[in-house]
């Protein structure tokens, strides 16, 4: 059997956890939560000023922890009217312990007097893969471009996802998706793709690690 690599998400947001699976899971890798590994969820304080610094804290906090390779996923929305708002912020828009509903009611109250041609918005994504062997932190980013609708539509995904329209896939919200079409245009599946090539250097290092031990006296 192949030596599976076993890669940390370092996320307690199920939908995330979930996406990452699904775009991962192709590649010889087990995919473990921090909870799976530590037997507890591990809290990190994501005091960054940008997803990419959020993302790099979230990466070396959980392969600190578990002594393994950890990826984090830090993202959001960034909407033009708003200056970029809510951006980091993404997840506590409405308050420190708001539910997607009530962030997405929370932006379309901020967005009532908005001009339909003025709402442009971009889900963005940094992703952070830290290692045990390396110093560096390793990001890649993903974006998806589309503008924030009058009313949520459709009942799939998470977070902004009912508010988000994607124009390339018929002026449909990210909520009314497949999976599979999500997984297509999506922030998160865009990063994931610019993160292949590093996870399989990753890949390809522990082979060789594994066959220098294998052909030591």
């Amino acid at each position: 059997m192949a030596r599976r690599t076993s890669l940390v998400i370092a996320t307690t947001n199920e939908g995330k956890l979930s996406e990452l699976r699904a775009l991962l899971g192709d590649l010889p890798l087990e995919l473990v939560s921090v909870r799976d590994v530590l037997g507890e969820n591990l809290v990190v304080s994501e005091d960054g000023a940008t997803f990419e610094e959020n993302a790099v804290i979230k990466a070396r906090a959980v392969c600190q922890a578990t002594s393994l390779c950890a990826l984090a996923d830090d993202s959001g929305l960034e909407v033009a009217a708003l200056g970029g708002r809510p951006g980091v912020r993404s997840a506590r828009f409405a308050h420190e312990r708001a539910t997607d509903a009530e962030n997405n009611a929370a932006l379309l109250r901020e967005l009532e007097d908005v001009a339909d041609s003025s709402r442009a918005a971009k889900f963005r994504c940094v992703l952070a893969l830290a290692s045990p062997w390396a110093s560096a932190v390793e990001t890649v980013v993903g974006s998806c471009d589309g503008f924030i609708a009058r009313a949520p539509r459709g009942s799939g995904g998470f977070g902004y996802d009912p508010l988000f329209i994607v124009p390339e896939l018929g002026e449909r919200a990210m909520a009314e998706l497949s999976e599979a079409e999500k997984n297509g245009v999506s922030h998160r599946a865009r990063a994931v793709r610019a993160l292949r090539s590093v996870l399989v250097r990753l890949l390809e290092a522990e082979l060789r690690d594994v066959e220098r031990v294998l052909g030591s006296p």
